[in-house]
């Protein structure tokens, strides 16, 4: 498999860093050479001194890879805001060139590199610069991870709209239980729903599981339920 993918929400909050790790997770148990990057963190934390993504702790937590920091996460905010908004709080400018450079390298010794994004498609990095012009700069086919719950097919199909508007490749959606809760009738036909709204294959509805966390850098059985509730033909594919 070579290249690499994009991983996007809806919204923030969609649980697409669980997604984005878990993803990275399965490939290496597939053999995949497999890195993670986070171009871009806000709302990081700071830990003796020092800022640390918990969203990133997780994705290096599913990989294990030993890379320079400024690769796999070149800018990393305190500010929880929108990247633009937090770089200048931080009296610097996000380079999006510093981004593809990073992303180069990686993918030069990898043979995927899974990359996350932050919020939705239409979120600043720089003026008049958005995470739907980064991805084109990167020409990396896109995968939205979508809440499993009311309202997901209007965002879903926005959010597929726009990347298709751009001329980015929507590889799949994938729905998310980001809580505890009884499947109805809404949650239900979603999937089904969305697939024939977008056009896009749907790949799956990954369940809530109390024993993964961001905030714990816990992975808890998330390949598991990858590999028994998403249908991962897309990767297959590249790999051959």
């Amino acid at each position: 498999m070579n290249g690499g993918i994009f991983v996007t929400g809806t919204d923030t909050g969609v649980g697409k860093t669980v997604i984005a790790a878990g993803l990275a997770a399965y490939l290496k148990s597939q053999a995949v050479s497999v890195a993670v990057m986070k171009p871009v963190q806000s709302g990081a934390k700071k830990v003796n001194g020092r800022l640390e993504s918990e969203d990133l702790a997780l994705l290096l937590k599913a990989t294990s890879i030993l890379e320079p920091l400024e690769l796999i996460n070149p800018y990393c905010l305190e500010l929880p805001a929108a990247p633009d908004l937090a770089a200048r709080a931080a009296g610097i400018q996000i380079d999006p060139e510093e981004i593809i450079k990073a992303y180069r390298a990686l993918a030069a010794r990898y043979q995927t590199v899974i990359v996350e994004g932050a919020g939705g498609l239409m979120v600043p990095l720089a003026d008049n610069y958005t995470f739907v012009d980064l991805i084109k700069q990167l020409k990396l086919p896109l995968v939205i991870v979508a809440r499993a719950a009311l309202g997901t097919i209007n965002h879903t199909a926005l959010t597929v709209s726009c990347a298709q508007s751009a001329g980015i490749t929507v590889a799949g959606i994938i729905l998310n239980h980001t809580h505890s809760a009884t499947d109805g009738i809404i949650e239900k036909t979603n999937p089904e729903i969305i697939q024939q709204l977008t056009g896009v294959p749907v790949w799956g509805v990954i369940p809530y599981s109390p024993g993964i966390s961001v905030e714990q850098t816990q992975l808890g059985n998330i390949v598991d339920l990858i590999k028994k509730h998403l249908k991962l033909t897309w990767f297959n594919k590249q790999r051959h």
